[in-house]
């Protein structure tokens, strides 16, 4: 692979536990950083700007992440792709591979941002937004998505970089990005009294700064990945390529949250201090789900780059070192905030009848989120072997089909806060036990194909010798 980054890491050797583990670090590092910075912008509104700030960008959380979760799922989409072309070796492949996503990264960034932007309003008032707070969360909104191509990117960038990986440069660029953003805040909201619009314009100008340091480190790189103008070539090939992987893996992400906006719109059917206390509480959703999130990364990353250099038993062997990685972050950190939870609203509000609020979600969601780890890292290990479209069936009908129903009947008969933040937890349960068995049947279709043609032939001598041995016994 040309010039070696010092940063990489070679995911086909060594012990996985421990590589796992050093990947999954920085990213971790990264994601949580991201969660901190957006917190900062919901803090920074609550605290100095009020709870009807609080409440507008609160009201705008589910539809936010519905088009940036998009733009994730497709990064991690041209992780596995650009994983799978480092593990063969090929570097001709992972350059072409490289710039086809960008270009199509960055076209998905400014389709879902205009998007966004057009579709703030409409799609606001259909969730039943408090009139009271609808004016604030659609200016946020159509500030926020200015945004999305510098997100598109930056995304792009950290899946190439994490393909190889690297999980280093892209911790870096937000830390930087992420200070600068949570400065802006104060400074828009508190100096300048621009309150919820000064919020959004911090995030779009920092998403700006992480996306121009990812594109400054990919045309300074070595690696065949790297961004080279003399011999940039976008094959219409590999472009349908990283559609056809990328875009079922960003669809899968944004379905979580379409599925969510009939939850947001159940929430919205009680009192404003509920739908407050619910968008605080939702923060710790993204803060544990973040965490995660690393491990399922590292879960492609690695099982992707072996599945293409033919070694099986590193492939099934990260998978499940990954799933319990991502286990025991989930168990520790949910119930760390159920019992540290007022603590954890406080950072957000300082009215009592919003922290028990927010409490209510909080205390269902902590004891849940470890279950949902048997559905991501399942789903990420699909990714890695190249399938993302059963996996995104799977998904639409057991997180998104599953949870309108039960809100349409469950929630609509006892009409109770528990009654709605129970769905989570079963929709995880029936979605992880599809896309195991799925994983599974993929496995032994595809995995034994991995084994190294050294060993076939091994394996298939062994057996002739067998057969001679038991003619001459007949004998």
């Amino acid at each position: 692979m040309g010039n070696t980054s010092a940063k990489a890491l070679d995911l086909t050797k060594g012990s996985l536990f421990r590589k796992i583990l050093i990947f999954s670090l920085p990213l971790m590092l990264s994601n949580l950083l991201q969660v901190f910075f957006n917190m900062a912008d919901v803090a920074v509104a609550g605290r100095f700007a009020g709870s009807s700030a609080l409440g507008s960008v609160g009201s705008t959380a589910t539809l936010v992440m519905l088009f940036t979760d998009f733009l994730i799922g497709l990064g991690s989409g041209v992780n596995s792709i650009v994983a799978h072309c480092i593990g063969t070796g090929d570097e001709a492949q992972v350059k072409r591979a490289s710039n086809a996503a960008a270009i199509v990264s960055l076209v998905s960034g400014v389709i879902v941002g205009v998007s966004g932007a057009v579709l703030a309003e409409p799609l606001l008032r259909i969730l039943g937004t408090k009139p009271e707070l609808l004016d604030g969360a659609v200016l946020y909104m159509r500030i926020y998505f200015a945004g999305m191509p510098a997100l598109a990117f930056y995304n792009y960038g950290r899946g190439v970089f994490s393909a190889d990986g690297d999980t280093v440069k892209p911790l870096l660029f937000l830390l930087a990005a992420g200070v600068i953003n949570v400065a802006l805040n104060l400074f828009f909201v508190i100096v300048c009294k621009l309150s919820v619009a000064g919020v959004a314009f911090a995030s779009v100008i920092s998403q700006y700064i992480s996306a121009v340091l990812v594109f400054g480190a990919l045309v300074k790189t070595k690696r065949s990945y790297g961004i080279n103008f003399k011999d940039f070539r976008v094959e219409a090939e590999k472009v349908k390529h990283v559609i056809s992987l990328g875009l079922p893996a960003g669809v899968q992400c944004a379905v979580f949250q379409t599925a969510n906006l009939f939850i947001q719109a159940g929430v919205n059917t009680f009192d404003t201090v509920m739908v407050e206390g619910n968008a605080a509480a939702a923060n710790a959703d993204a803060l544990v789900y973040d965490m995660m999130s690393a491990v399922y990364t590292a879960c492609t990353s690695f099982m992707a780059q072996n599945f293409g250099a033919g070694k099986r038993k590193r492939v099934i062997k990260s998978y499940f070192i990954c799933l319990a990685y991502s286990f025991a972050i989930g168990f520790v950190v949910g119930v760390g905030l159920v019992f540290s939870g007022r603590f954890f609203l406080s950072f957000f509000t300082s009215d009592p009848a919003v922290v028990e609020a927010g409490m209510k979600r909080l205390t269902i969601m902590g004891f849940s989120y470890c279950v949902c780890v048997f559905m991501d890292c399942t789903i990420a290990a699909s990714r890695s072997l190249g399938k993302t479209i059963i996996p995104t069936v799977i998904v639409i009908m057991g997180s998104c089909v599953f949870r309108i129903i039960w809100v349409y009947t469950i929630f609509n008969y006892f009409k109770t806060i528990p009654s709605l933040y129970l769905l989570y937890v079963f929709s995880w349960i029936i979605t992880a036990a599809a896309e195991i068995i799925y994983f599974v049947m993929l496995c032994r279709r595809f995995l034994p194909a991995c084994v190294p043609k050294t060993d076939g032939a091994k394996n298939r001598r062994l057996r002739r010798i067998k057969q001679r041995r038991k003619k001459i016994r007949r004998g």
